[in-house]
């Protein structure tokens, strides 16, 4: 597929309309960057590029200039270039889009509210083993379009996010698995169903000899597996191709993947994980075999349940990482007694889900949602609330038992006090180890 466009808008300019724009001018687009707040590394990049960076412009003489927009993942639907373009018929295409026109590579996709990244871990390890040459991109720190650029690669095993796939036609996996759907993003979401409908774009583009694999524990991805053009399998962990059963996860062949009991993480939502990693990339070539080995030897991801601190007989886990209610309350479920740490930017999202808590000892409320936190727990645990990191650990150290877990597991973004949650979870380490010690 070719791009028919001589002059493109970008709209962002962070790391991923940084890698847009490079790939746009190698294949000869003209491009204009728009950017309503540039800091001094994207005006530096801009500078290097030789492209134009404006921010206080009229923005619908600047898309009617274009032949496409091109949104960075963080730019909100209702950014006034995004509505501009709409209203015009301006092509809207996310970097997700634009590899669709400029390879034809096969693509393995994985989105949900929870579980992409470490889905995607385990897929790219697992068809690794086998032998293929693959590469995880899209919702991490290698934009797809910058993936593209080693010829060497045969398979892409694509983090895909709503907001990649929000502006996605063609866009079309070989292999598409929807984890599971939770409210999230309605900072940049109009509503649920705009979410929802968005990760729906995972398999809107999908013909009838590709594969789309949904959880049957989650009634929506279901309800809309029901419209995937694709052929149809499942996994759950009660029920579906790839399935629980006596204390092994067995495959839709009946072979044993696991012994439950072998795997280093086997939380209910590792086991959902772990089957959704190996039916998809058995679907892309991995053996069952293959799929086993990886999960045996699989300790989980930074910032995600990572235990951090271990001292006096309570263990201090960072899960900065959820950053919805559900993935706290996954989280929750793997403990018999917590002191929870909760709080930071909220992407407004209702937390209240989570007075149905019954292992919480005290809850310790930060951030700028510190005081919707400590509403929500009212009455249901001690709560008390933290102006920094380093005041929250001791709050928790005060308040937690031998055999508590202390978990931060904030359900909320991290951008009030930090960058990104990675940030926020190597701070609670950092605080950990200073008051307590490392694990």
């Amino acid at each position: 597929m070719e791009l028919e466009a001589d002059r493109a808008l970008v709209v962002g300019f962070a790391v991923t309309g940084r890698s847009v724009a490079s790939a746009l001018l190698r294949r000869g687009v003209e491009v204009v960057v728009l950017d309503d707040r540039p800091d001094a590394a994207a005006k530096a990049a801009a500078a290097a590029m030789g492209v134009e960076l404006v921010t206080d412009v009229d923005v619908a003489t600047l898309v009617a200039a274009a032949d496409l927009v091109s949104p960075s993942p963080g730019v909100p639907i209702r950014h006034a270039a995004i509505q501009a373009a709409l209203a015009t018929g301006v092509p809207v295409w996310s970097e997700f889009e634009l590899a669709a026109a400029w390879d034809e590579r096969p693509i393995v996709a994985v989105t949900g509210t929870n579980g992409k990244t470490t889905t995607i871990t385990l897929v790219t390890s697992m068809l690794e083993r086998a032998g293929r040459k693959v590469v995880a991109a899209g919702n991490n720190e290698l934009p797809l379009v910058d993936a593209l650029e080693d010829e060497a690669v045969e398979l892409f095993v694509v983090e895909a996010s709503s907001f990649r796939l929000q502006f996605t036609e063609r866009f079309r996996p070989v292999v598409g698995t929807w984890l599971n759907v939770t409210p999230d993003h309605l900072d940049w979401h109009p509503d649920l169903d705009h979410y929802i409908e968005a990760k729906f774009r995972l398999w809107a583009a999908q013909r009838d000899d590709d594969l789309a694999i949904a959880n049957t524990d989650d009634d929506v991805v279901m309800a809309y597996a029901s419209r995937a053009p694709a052929r149809r399998q499942t996994f759950g962990l009660m029920a579906g191709d790839y399935v629980t059963r006596g204390g092994d996860l067995v495959a839709a062949s009946g072979e044993v993947i696991a012994a439950i009991a072998e795997l280093p993480k086997r939380l209910p939502h590792d086991l959902s994980n772990a089957l959704a990693a190996t039916a998809t990339a058995v679907a892309a070539g991995a053996s069952v075999g293959d799929c086993g080995a990886v999960l045996r030897e699989f300790t989980g991801l930074p910032h995600r349940v990572q235990l951090v601190g271990d001292a006096g007989g309570v263990r201090w886990y960072d899960d900065s990482k959820a950053t919805t209610p559900a993935s706290v309350a996954a989280a929750l479920g793997g403990f018999a007694s917590v002191v929870l740490i909760a709080g930071g930017k909220n992407k407004g999202l209702d937390l209240s889900g989570l007075r149905a808590a019954t292992n919480l000892r005290a809850v310790v409320a930060i951030g700028e949602a510190a005081a919707i936190v400590a509403g929500v727990f009212d009455g249901v645990a001690p709560v008390v609330t933290a102006t920094s990191m380093d005041e929250a650990v001791r709050l928790a150290s005060e308040r937690a038992r031998p055999g508590d877990a202390v978990l931060l597991s904030p359900g909320c973004a991290s951008q009030d006090w930090y960058r990104n949650y990675g940030e926020r979870g190597d701070d609670f380490a950092r605080a950990v180890h200073e008051l307590v010690g490392a694990s």
